[in-house]
């Protein structure tokens, strides 16, 4: 220790030098740690397709079709449901005799 400074200086500067360096310390942990949590998310994340080349017509063929198919199944949808709603409202019938 130095013999020209006070002895409460010399304590407050050990004391603050141990702080930085503790604070200097747990910022490259949180760094590592982020760092290794990227690689593991890249890995365990599926990879996106690579996009070769555009196609015009058979894009639009398949919205076409897609479109057809959106028909058909509201056209399933809507028979679902009457047939519930028909369900029930015999369910009622039957608790409003009882």
């Amino acid at each position: 220790m130095d013999d020209d400074k006070p002895v409460l200086e010399q304590v407050t500067d050990a004391m603050s030098g141990a702080a930085t360096a503790t604070a200097d310390a747990a910022r490259t942990v949180v760094k590592k740690v982020r760092k290794v949590a990227r690689k593991a998310v890249s890995k365990a994340a599926p990879k996106k397709a690579k996009k070769t080349r555009k196609t015009k017509k058979p894009k639009k063929a398949g919205k076409k079709a897609g479109k057809k198919s959106a028909v058909k199944k509201s056209a399933k949808k809507a028979v679902k449901k009457t047939a519930k709603k028909t369900a029930k409202k015999k369910k009622k019938a039957r608790k409003s005799k009882r």
